[in-house]
């Protein structure tokens, strides 16, 4: 198990010796790194590594998976043929949210654990579902289904890819013909509706399923077009309309902010995954047009943490094309609630502090603030707490290194230069130091474990994960 191989974490006794999973393909052959959707060899090598070191925030973060009811091995799925969301349906959606819950935090503790116990049951939910499912149905918010669900259930999978018992070919048949179709026919159509009726999160929903399935895939056309429309899409949910003004002190206005803080996190939460899953396959959407998204995060943050915002009155047109038309205006960011937490902050925040040494000050501060994260089950009983697999303490805490070049992509579609390996999609600065002790280097992650610890307060509010390059100025649910 865990032969990631010249990995120090990999070679430190993580798990016994195990047939649960094969190494995972990053085969020849192969058009993808796998695993490559929200976590890597590597990624995975180092949280386990980190655990059994008892390095920190990695433990707490491992404590929330652990308590969760969802990442219990004795979880047992109920798979239905149709799932239904939104009104004048039977809704049976929530079944399948959980299910898919339950096998990606499942798979997620067999990674840093080694018990197989938690895989065989990753796996008997994913064969369960996908030997059934064959439509999801309802009124437009069969769209948010299709499309939180694909992204989920493709993540879910793509950790037990290599187990032997794992029916892989049908969960890719399940992500092609049931959550993919709906997912592509949104951003081709928006449901019949004039391209600007839906807000940000309905695309992003979209735009996350696609990109999962065509990785999952190994289908280089699809990832193609979920990478074209994040970058010129014409809906919302593209990176220059959902951020629409950069403003002079560097924060990108998220549009949605008009709307409401509970569909703004998950927005970001969204774009995050969508950024995370192309950068392990060597594509930067995090980076792209001069790191906007870093500057809308850092405005949505500030926005949620009580700050004061500007907004740009935003005038969108609603209805339906060749039907009833209309239009609504947004003029301020709407009123916050400090209190409200969704596990969207430590991926994005490793990512642009860790990873590429720029400042990040708002979002360390929310990364901090919900440390550990947790996840499905965490957040609430209802369908909002689930937007997100989260569990980011665990998953994307890392340690300071050598600032990671921009990733290139090569004419097979794998990732390559720039300092990101071909395969694995991450630098070998994301592992831990060769020689250094595992948990010395895990508590050099201050925004994670003094929020962890219950510290409230670091350096006067401001976290210490500041480098010196700073970001540049410019330019439903």
């Amino acid at each position: 198990m865990l032969r990631a191989a010249g990995a120090a974490a990999g070679a430190a006794g993580i798990g016994v010796g195990t047939t649960a999973l094969a190494s995972p393909a990053s085969a020849a052959g192969s058009a993808f790194a796998h695993p490559g959707l929200l976590h890597t060899r590597t990624d995975l090598d180092r949280m386990a590594a980190k655990v059994k070191a008892g390095a920190r925030p990695y433990t707490a973060g491992f404590g929330k998976l652990t308590a969760n009811r969802h990442a219990q091995s004795g979880w047992r799925a109920n798979p239905q043929a149709t799932v239904y969301r939104g009104a004048g349906s039977p809704q049976n959606y929530a079944v399948l949210y959980n299910d898919i819950h339950a096998a990606y935090q499942n798979a997620l503790r067999y990674h840093v654990s080694g018990e197989t116990a938690h895989a065989d049951t990753a796996v008997a939910i994913l064969n369960a579902w996908s030997a059934k499912l064959t439509s999801v149905q309802g009124s437009a918010d069969r769209f948010l289904a299709a499309g939180l669900y694909g992204y989920q259930f493709a993540n879910a999978a793509e950790l037990v890819r290599g187990h032997g018992d794992f029916a892989l070919g049908r969960a890719q048949e399940v992500m092609r013909n049931v959550f993919y179709p709906l997912s592509d026919s949104f951003l081709s159509d928006h449901n019949g509706a004039v391209v600007t009726n839906y807000w940000p999160n309905w695309d992003l929903t979209a735009i996350a399923c696609v990109l999962a399935t065509g990785i999952f895939c190994d289908d280089h056309a699809v990832v193609d077009r979920a990478v074209e429309y994040f970058k010129h899409g014409d809906g919302m949910g593209s990176v220059k309309h959902a951020i629409p003004v950069v403003h002079e002190d560097g924060l990108g206005e998220w549009v949605e902010a008009g709307r409401d803080q509970g569909h703004s996190l998950l927005g970001v939460g969204l774009m995050g995954t969508v950024c995370e899953m192309a950068w392990n396959q060597g594509i930067d959407l995090y980076g792209y047009d001069d790191s906007r998204f870093l500057k809308g995060a850092q405005y949505v943050a500030k926005w949620s943490l009580g700050g004061g915002v500007p907004y740009t009155a935003n005038t969108r047109k609603k209805g339906a094309i060749g039907g009833w038309s209309g239009s609504e205006t947004a003029t301020e960011a709407a009123g916050v609630d400090p209190a409200m937490t969704r596990p969207v902050w430590a991926m994005i925040a490793n990512h642009y502090t860790k990873r590429r040494g720029l400042s990040a000050s708002h979002v360390t501060r929310a990364a901090a603030k919900v440390a550990p994260e947790g996840g499905g089950g965490d957040y609430g009983p209802n369908s909002g707490g689930y937007d997100q697999l989260g569990f980011g303490t665990l998953a994307f805490t890392r340690d300071r290194g050598p600032v990671e070049a921009t990733p290139s992509v090569s004419p097979s579609g794998a990732a390559s230069g720039g300092g990101v390996r071909p395969q694995g999609g991450v630098s070998a600065s994301a592992s831990p130091a060769a020689g250094r002790d595992l948990a010395a280097t895990g508590a050099e992650d201050l925004v994670g474990w003094a929020a962890a610890a219950g510290v409230s307060a670091v350096a006067g509010g401001v976290l210490l994960l500041r480098r010196r390059d700073r970001v540049r100025r410019g330019g439903a649910e």
